[in-house]
């Protein structure tokens, strides 16, 4: 387990994962365990925070509005929060890491005419290197009475430092729990 600092590290790298300022889109994917019957499942809870001690450490604000935007997402999915005896556990895990993106040397060479002059040109772009972030959050569920994972889901992309807006983070966690399975007659159709 990660240090308390290393974990707010990466979470940070994470809180921009749904903003605006990610180019291209996040990309997101899910899946479950085949045979699964979710609609026998009906409440949930997230698994505590803790440290590489195991004792509870305290939540940094990402962290928080991770965990609240995965409890909104449940709920309006339908399913209620119970920590006494929940059907559903829910566990999450954040990722980061260095990219390298290069563009390579371009030429480009045109030729044209107007009335009577012809002309031509050649352009030419020099090499860029850039680097940047690729934060990834990975929410599992498990069938609680069974201790076995039925669910998971991924967003990833590039990432922005400095971005710990709730909305943000709850794009993303929407993103990533798309694919979820909503209980009977609680989302439009077609919302997830």
């Amino acid at each position: 387990m990660r240090s308390p600092v290393a974990r707010v590290v990466v979470l940070s790298l994470l809180a921009a994962l749904a903003a605006c300022t990610m180019t291209p889109a996040p990309r997101h994917y899910s899946q479950a365990a085949p045979g699964v019957d979710f609609s026998r499942f009906s409440t949930f809870s997230l698994a505590a925070a803790g440290d590489a001690a195991g004792t509870e450490a305290p939540m940094p604000m990402l962290d928080v509005n991770i965990r609240n935007a995965v409890i909104a997402e449940m709920t309006r999915r339908g399913y209620r929060e119970d920590d006494a005896a929940p059907d559903l556990r829910i566990y999450y895990e954040t990722a980061a890491k260095d990219m390298v993106r290069s563009s390579p040397v371009r030429v480009g060479i045109g030729m044209g005419s107007w009335g009577g002059n012809v002309g031509g040109s050649v352009g030419v772009s020099s090499a860029s290197v850039q680097s940047y972030q690729e934060g990834q959050l990975i929410i599992h569920v498990a069938d609680a009475a069974a201790n076995q994972e039925i669910w998971s889901g991924t967003v990833s992309g590039k990432v922005d430092r400095g971005s710990l807006d709730a909305d943000s983070i709850a794009r993303a966690v929407a993103l990533a729990m798309e694919g979820f399975p909503a209980r009977a007659g609680t989302l439009p159709s077609g919302a997830g």
